[in-house]
């Protein structure tokens, strides 16, 4: 009789994922997606971010072109001429791309303001609206000339407005000195127009400020949160 050694039988390797497997790729794929939405999004709000620098530092440009053609007078807002001959329309001249420039590409009112013809950026009212008395007299120093700015590197002349702001032309200047408080700085300005949540009173973004000087800076809402509930009003030019 023959004997024939029995062999062990050989089981096929498993093939494809396991169960855990599958649950872990689902798993890094997501987190590889949400870094991915993150990472592109950072890049977007960057971008505009860098749009929006350069949109105020060719209005500030404007403002000190106009100011020399006009004996030495920056433009006047709403607030004394009628909308056809304020600010940013009074700027069209020397302005490039006129609707490009007056539009913050982060704004989400952005097409509203275009149409009606206003501007995503704001004056600050210190500089631009003169304070006066019942009988129509100015009060204090005039303050819409270069020449007259004390401290120019330290004098901010525009903002970018908040959400809460009209899209009309009307809309193109603050009422900084009643900046006693957060709310009423936000209700004018987006100190988080970048990097912020949807909050308008958060201070975890950033927004860019035009500085007497042509100067733009991109400053942290918190910081100037931290000043305003200090009791200084950041719209104040030095020493008024």
């Amino acid at each position: 009789m023959n004997y024939r050694p029995r062999h062990p039988h050989h089981r096929p390797a498993p093939t494809g994922f396991t169960l855990v497997e599958l649950m872990v790729s689902v798993v890094i794929v997501a987190v590889l997606a949400t870094l991915g939405a993150v990472v592109a999004n950072s890049v977007k709000v960057r971008a505009q971010e860098a749009r929006c620098l350069s949109n105020l530092r060719n209005i500030g440009v404007a403002l000190h072109l106009h100011a020399q053609d006009h004996g030495g007078r920056f433009p006047e807002t709403s607030h004394t001429v009628s909308l056809d001959r304020a600010w940013i329309e009074s700027l069209r001249p020397y302005l490039g791309d006129y609707d490009e420039i007056r539009i913050c590409p982060a704004d989400p009112r952005a097409n509203e303001r275009l149409e009606a013809g206003g501007t995503s950026y704001i004056l600050n009212s210190f500089i631009f609206v003169p304070e006066v008395n019942a009988w129509g007299e100015t009060v204090g120093p005039a303050l819409n000339r270069p020449a007259a700015i004390p401290d120019a590197s330290r004098t901010l002349l525009a903002f970018v407005c908040s959400d809460r702001i009209g899209a009309g032309p009307g809309n193109d200047h603050t009422h900084s000195n009643l900046w006693g408080s957060w709310s009423g700085v936000c209700s004018d300005i987006a100190p988080s127009r970048f990097g912020g949540s949807d909050d308008r009173l958060a201070a975890d973004g950033r927004s860019n400020y035009l500085y007497a000087d042509g100067r733009v800076e991109s400053i942290r809402a918190a910081t100037l949160k931290q000043k305003t509930d200090s009791g200084i009003n950041i719209a104040q030019p030095p020493g008024l």
